[in-house]
């Protein structure tokens, strides 16, 4: 059953999928640009699942499987690659899904990414999010802009993530790397572990709670650079969801300290080249100036949309009039807009 796992996850690294899908009753499928793809094998058995499953996990993982019932973890075949894997229970059986991360960190360049990114992170402190669904490459976004940090300046860096994806070796940075579950048990408790560690930069795989993103606002009023995830679509959700998540009482002093530390919300979205070969990614930019912070401190995030219209000139770019100039200069399928538009 391993040599059915290993041989599905050879198809999905060589093939460039970004997936491989393991459950009972078909085939291993994998999900290329975007779209899924059986592999021409024999559907996946209980036994199969039980086998791979016992094969990849330590008698820790298989306990902590059994009782709750999901695991995210990381594993690894020696020269092809690593992959993000969650195994969970479904219908009494066992699926998992792989997400393969490449051996080598992108570059920014080649993620063809606003040029605007770089310099943001060039800043001292404050708190940077990269936002955006599951799969448009928010994890990828960050990994590029360590990278970059590492390459060009000296500081150091810690990377709160659930599981450790991209490999990241000191270079000019000191990069400390720990994983939820194994090395620190929260996002929160590794957070406020993080600011007695002398940092310059930490980064957050995921805001997902209020005591989490409580400690972010925090480490980045006291001086660090925070870069961080959230699953909203757009600044104005990004603000809301932040401000939202705090009791009424408090939401008042979280827009003035956001108003203040907030650096930038960038909102990602992948779409399919027009030859379905590959996938560009899309993003909003919003960066935090006079207009914007003194929007969030007055409660007119609504405003939001109209004062990034009239800043392209300071580099920032809706959603909307992003996906326009990559359609103008033919780099995505508009197909693939038209869909987009109908489920937003």
């Amino acid at each position: 059953m391993v040599q059915i796992l290993e041989e599905g996850l050879n198809i999905a690294c060589m093939r460039g999928a970004s997936d491989l899908h393991i459950s009972v009753g078909i085939p291993p499928t994998i999900r290329l640009n975007g779209e899924l793809i059986a592999l021409d094998r024999p559907p996946i058995t209980p036994d199969d699942t039980d086998a791979m499953i016992n094969s990849i996990l330590s008698d820790v993982q298989l306990k902590k499987l059994e009782t709750d019932g999901e695991l995210d973890f990381s594993y690894s075949i020696p020269k092809l690659s690593r992959f993000r894997v969650n195994a969970f229970r479904q219908r009494s059986c066992y699926s998992l899904a792989f997400r393969v991360i490449p051996q080598k960190v992108p570059d920014l360049a080649s993620l063809q990414l606003p040029n605007v990114l770089n310099s943001l992170c060039r800043k001292p402190h404050g708190l940077f999010l990269v936002t955006g669904p599951t799969g448009s490459g928010k994890s990828t976004t960050l990994a590029a802009l360590v990278d970059d940090m590492n390459k060009n300046m000296r500081r150091h860096i810690i990377t709160l993530e659930d599981p450790i994806e991209y490999l990241h070796k000191h270079n000019r940075c000191i990069i400390q790397q720990r994983e939820i579950g194994n090395d620190t048990k929260s996002f929160s408790l590794g957070l406020r572990s993080a600011l007695r560690e002398d940092p310059d930069v930490i980064l957050v795989g995921e805001m997902r709670d209020l005591e989490t993103i409580r400690t972010a606002l925090t480490a980045a009023e006291t001086g660090h650079l925070v870069l961080a995830t959230l699953h909203t679509n757009d600044a104005v959700s990004t603000v809301d969801r932040i401000i939202d998540v705090f009791p009424a009482e408090q939401q008042g002093q979280i827009r003035i300290q956001l108003a203040s530390e907030l650096v930038a919300v960038v909102s990602q979205r992948l779409f399919p080249t027009p030859d379905y070969s590959g996938r560009r990614v899309a993003a909003e930019v919003m960066i935090n100036n006079k207009a914007i912070s003194h929007l969030i401190r007055e409660k007119k995030i609504y405003q939001i949309p109209s004062v990034i219209q009239v800043n392209r000139a300071q580099h920032m770019q809706t959603m909307a009039s992003c996906i326009q100039d990559m359609l103008a200069r033919r780099e995505i399928a508009g197909e693939s807009v038209e869909t987009f538009l109908l489920r937003g």
